[in-house]
């Protein structure tokens, strides 16, 4: 019995020294391990050099519905969801996978990360309370993230029918003057959920 702890305390620090370094905040470690909170915070100290920030949590699910948001809260989710129902993947697994797929598809497209690791968990969270769910576009038949309960008749995704202001933002425009590889980066990004699903 003691053994068994052992191997699972074991298995939770690693877990806990993965989402540290991948950028989970306190209280979703807190929240995803047995580990105590002075553990915890000595831990983080070790893995990245300084204290774990404080503050709190997102807490609004509107942020993930906001154009260039959802389509990476989407192509997340995604790919969450493939790594549960279709490879029997547990949770937490599923979760720190998915996100390194996520980084990885990014990286490949040579697009930055708009999603975070602690967005990314409160995705989850959101989708296990019934909060949010996917909805399929009418337009291209990708499963995009949405309030729950939102009617699906006539969805149509952001990417078919992007706002007319999406990706204009002074930064971005002050990006794509100075390099028309950061506009081709934007669109590839832009299209990534629709490749994945056809």
């Amino acid at each position: 019995m003691a053994d068994k702890s052992l191997v699972t305390e074991m298995h939770q620090v690693q877990m806990a020294i993965e989402l540290i370094e991948l950028g989970a905040r306190l209280q979703v470690l807190e929240t995803e391990t047995d580990l105590s909170r002075a553990r915890l915070i000595k831990l983080y100290k070790e893995v990245r050099g300084m204290s774990p920030p404080k503050g709190m949590l997102p807490f609004s699910t509107d942020w993930f519905i906001t154009w260039l948001p959802n389509i990476h809260s989407s192509l997340f989710y995604n790919i969450y969801q493939r790594l549960v129902e279709d490879h029997g993947c547990e949770r937490m697994e599923a979760f720190v996978r998915a996100f390194k797929l996520y980084l990885e598809q990014l990286a490949l497209e040579e697009a930055e990360p708009v999603l975070g690791l602690t967005r990314a968990w409160t995705l989850i969270r959101f989708f296990e309370s019934n909060l949010l769910e996917l909805c399929k576009c009418t337009g291209c038949s990708g499963h995009y993230v949405v309030h729950a309960h939102t009617p699906s008749r006539d969805f149509v995704c952001g990417i078919c029918q992007p706002p007319s202001r999406a990706g204009k933002t002074r930064k971005r425009r002050a990006e794509v003057k100075d390099s028309p590889k950061a506009a081709a980066a934007d669109d590839r990004a832009s299209q990534l959920l629709v490749k994945r699903r056809a």
